[in-house]
């Protein structure tokens, strides 16, 4: 792709453009929330957001996914949201700035790729990452859905640039 910083790939040894990863500022939940609702019902800082509706309180955390690109040495990463439980939360939170700590939730993917109907309900596996990385998220491989298929089959390099272009280029919404 045009404009992208290029590195020499330890894999292929070829110069290659180095893809940005495709990270969403907020789950899509918060995204939809009014301005006003966002002030009385949410609270969101770079790796947290609750959301404490009436009736429910829904909680988040920020993770990564890589998804497998089938024709490049690259994977494409994402930045997103995912949601735990209460009891996931809190162990997550507690333990947030301890390097060591490692950990397993259960959790829903909460954001929605382009192309992709219905992604806020694909379960997956939420594994912690030592040295203050973000957790990586591996979606079950079992749900039937389109994306499940293509992260564990893989995409081709036209297609993650094509998700780039569509998320940086046209300057979606990201949720």
């Amino acid at each position: 792709m045009e404009g992208l910083p290029k590195f020499i790939c330890e894999c292929c040894g070829q110069l290659i453009d180095q893809w940005p990863a495709l990270a969403f500022g907020t789950p899509s939940p918060y995204f939809e929330l009014t301005e006003e609702e966002k002030r009385k019902l949410a609270r969101v800082s770079s790796d947290f957001c609750i959301i404490a509706h009436p009736d429910q309180t829904d909680r988040f955390i920020r993770a990564v996914m890589y998804q497998k690109v089938n024709d490049h040495c690259t994977d494409l990463e994402y930045g997103i949201w995912v949601s735990l439980s209460e009891k996931s939360f809190l162990d997550y939170h507690e333990n947030f700035n301890r390097d060591d700590y490692e950990a397993t939730y259960f959790g829903y993917i909460s954001n929605v790729l382009p192309d992709y109907p219905d992604m806020l309900f694909i379960p997956a596996k939420v594994v912690t990452r030592i040295g203050g990385q973000r957790p990586e998220i591996f979606p079950h491989e079992d749900f039937d859905h389109p994306f499940v298929r293509d992260y564990y089959q893989g995409i081709s390099k036209i297609e993650a640039e094509r998700r780039i272009k569509e998320l940086f280029l046209n300057k979606l919404p990201k949720n």
